[in-house]
């Protein structure tokens, strides 16, 4: 096959039955975001650099998408001159939104005369990463966030919490939401006397899934952390107990750290709150959770499945001064966002979508030619007045041909109509799982489909 015919690495086309099964998940995760009040927005593929670089620490401003002001751009640009920033700048002034979150804080100041806080919101796109492609990465995925700006409140984290159990609930993964707090993340960082690191640290403390403790120190130490310091960690990372243990060791230790304690506090309202609810997953209190991205300022989620490793499926955490750095300061904010491509990858490994998802089509009306075609189309009609899905074959070719088309589409019926269907004003009706077959009236088939 020509290489001009290939999509980008990390990119994938979706067949029709890959997209319904990913509609099912959009539809999952939607129904919830608006039963627990959000309500949906959009933002541009693009923004301006300006708006994204520096929002995502060094290592997210090196995976952005940058994109040539046209097509035609670099006919105008006079490379006699030596000034590769100029150029840069010169050629390139938007970019491809790497996420969700710091557009919705760009919306939220642009249009802070439309909106009335608290705003809760949801968003479902996708966004870009120019990220090294591989098993649940992509350069190009979607995104399903839903957030609240414009309130403190440990409550928004609960109810988070709680939309994360739902969802995930609802299709039928089992997974452990796991919480942390910046600011704990702060606390730790003065107790091991490198203030100055928290970045280094927090960076590196994110990456301890993928490359182990002993990599994670490494990083530290290139860092310029010292082995003492580096050493401090330890008792951290090996609190045990249940989460109410691990925060009284934890406020043990970090006694003497006012940014640390109050990070234990708002982790502590958020498990008093949580245990007034019923969940089916577990909430767990996880110091190693550090989310690498510069703007999170307190609470961090993360849900990871049970049985799968394939990183995690949804995360995110509070940023209270995000507008700030757009001109509007001190609106707090949290979100959480989740990462739909993943999602799917876990369901078709467990084989977990429902038959209902499968075919979207009910029955499959057989042409036999230009006669049966005009008695067929107002049964149809009907029928889709009735919000029932259902198709005649376009062409009156064999009908061994039309019946196959009907097995590899999975539809569940064939309808028939002939000469002597036509004549008694009924139809034969055939299901294609168990080969039954039966004579109906066209106003039969709205309860046989509907059944």
């Amino acid at each position: 096959m020509s290489k001009s015919v290939n999509i980008p690495k990390g990119t994938r086309d979706f067949l029709p039955l890959e997209m319904k099964r990913r509609n099912y998940i959009f539809t999952t995760i939607r129904n919830v975001f608006e039963q627990y009040g959000f309500e949906a927005i959009e933002t541009p593929a693009m923004e301006n650099l300006s708006t994204l670089m520096g929002k995502y620490g060094e290592e997210g401003d090196k995976l952005l998408f940058k994109i040539l002001n046209s097509g035609d751009f670099l006919a105008k640009v006079d490379f006699s001159e030596r000034n590769l920033y100029k150029w840069t700048s010169m050629l390139c002034e938007k970019g491809l939104r790497y996420d969700l979150t710091v557009p919705f804080a760009r919306f939220v100041v642009q249009h802070r005369n439309e909106i009335t806080l608290p705003f809760k919101r949801y968003q479902i796109q996708p966004v870009w990463r120019a990220d090294r492609p591989q098993k649940g990465r992509y350069r190009e995925f979607y995104q399903c966030d839903v957030d609240v700006i414009g309130s403190k409140s440990m409550l928004n984290e609960v109810e988070l919490i709680q939309i994360e159990d739902d969802i995930f609930t609802r299709l039928g993964i089992e997974v452990a939401i796991k919480l942390n707090n910046r600011k704990i993340l702060a606390g730790i960082a003065e107790y091991m006397g490198v203030v100055d690191k928290i970045i280094d640290i927090t960076v590196a403390i994110d990456k301890l899934d993928k490359i182990g403790l002993e990599n994670v120190k490494n990083e530290l130490k290139i860092k310029g952390i010292s082995d003492e310091a580096i050493a401090k960690l330890q008792p951290i990372f090996d609190l045990i107990g249940t989460n109410q243990e691990k925060l009284n060791q934890l406020n043990n230790i970090l006694s003497h750290y006012p940014i640390a304690l109050e990070g234990i506090r708002e982790v502590q309202e958020i498990f008093d709150y949580l245990s007034h609810i019923q969940l089916n997953n577990s909430v767990e209190l996880d110091l190693t959770l550090a989310r690498g991205l510069n703007y999170y300022t307190a609470s961090i989620i993360e849900v990871k499945a049970q049985k799968h490793s394939i990183g995690s499926l949804s995360g995110g955490g509070r940023y209270d001064d995000l507008t700030g750095i757009f001109g509007l300061p001190d609106i707090p904010g949290v979100g959480i966002s989740f990462g739909a491509d993943r999602i799917y990858d876990v369901l078709n490994e467990m084989d977990a979508f429902p038959p209902l998802v499968q075919t979207g089509i009910k029955a499959l009306f057989i042409n036999f030619g230009e006669k049966e075609a005009k008695y067929i189309l107002p049964i149809i009609s009907e029928l889709r007045l009735a919000e029932l899905s259902v198709m005649l074959y376009p062409d009156a070719i064999k009908i061994g041909r039309q019946f196959t088309y009907a097995n590899n589409q999975q539809i569940p019926y064939v309808v028939i109509a002939g000469e002597e269907e036509i004549k008694n004003h009924c139809l034969q009706v055939k299901n294609m799982e168990t080969g039954e077959q039966q004579t109906l009236k066209p106003s039969d088939l709205i309860a046989l489909f509907n059944a």
